[in-house]
């Protein structure tokens, strides 16, 4: 009898080169999603300046005066916020700065009044303390950005070492977005210029582009 030859199956070389390239494929498109995704949240982390320097240079141009600051508040616009008699760090209103940290939980400071002043005039988007809702409950009242970190607007310097009228700072970004966001503001070197970058570990000191991994949680401040 002749013997009967088993037969192995197997793939090809002409399918295995298929699935490589559609593996490769896939992983382009992933690599290239994520790209997108990096590009587009470090276009939302830098239109979150702009859009707040917008709305502070709108507000000053319709009323002479400054979000938070605004000692005539209570006659320039309809159904005024609560708060807006006393200014915060032990001054007044009217006195040409936006005073209070950036990042304050004390609801009669300058820089928590600015969101309700902002607001009121239609200058910004989010809830006023109308609703019992100011700095002192957080991200529910104060804006956020595209990670979720808190952003702020005030005349006290958060960064030492820059200089300027206003800083505006935004909180909890990573260090890879930390740094293409200087090199879309500013000079593109993180700790000159004014955009400055801080590590959260240490957010007044600003750190050289070297000194900051892509995964850092950092503070980005923008002076002007």
């Amino acid at each position: 009898m002749k013997s009967i030859k088993s037969q192995q199956s197997g793939f090809t070389l002409v399918e295995i080169a298929i699935v490589l390239v559609i593996i490769g494929l896939l992983l382009g498109g992933i690599l290239k999603g994520q790209e997108l995704i990096n590009s587009a949240k470090t276009k939302s982390f830098a239109q979150d300046f702009r859009t707040i320097q917008t709305s502070l240079y709108g507000y000053q141009d319709r009323f002479k005066a400054l979000p938070g600051d605004h000692a005539g508040v209570a006659t320039a616009m309809a159904g005024p916020p609560p708060a807006d008699v006393a200014g915060g760090a032990g001054t007044t209103l009217g006195n040409g700065q936006i005073n209070g940290a950036w990042n304050s939980a004390n609801a009669t400071d300058e820089s928590c009044l600015v969101w309700q002043h902002l607001r009121k005039a239609g200058f910004s988007a989010g809830p006023t303390s109308e609703g019992a809702v100011d700095c002192t409950t957080g991200a529910a009242y104060v804006p956020i950005n595209a990670d979720g970190g808190r952003i702020g607007l005030s005349s006290i310097m958060n960064i030492t070492g820059m200089t300027g009228s206003f800083n505006i700072c935004s909180a909890g970004i990573l260090g890879k977005f930390a740094k293409q966001l200087d090199t879309q503001l500013d000079d593109g070197t993180t700790n000159t210029g004014s955009v400055r970058v801080a590590l959260t570990s240490a957010p007044t000191v600003a750190v050289a582009n070297a000194g900051i991994l892509d995964g850092d949680s950092t503070v980005v401040c923008l002076s002007f």
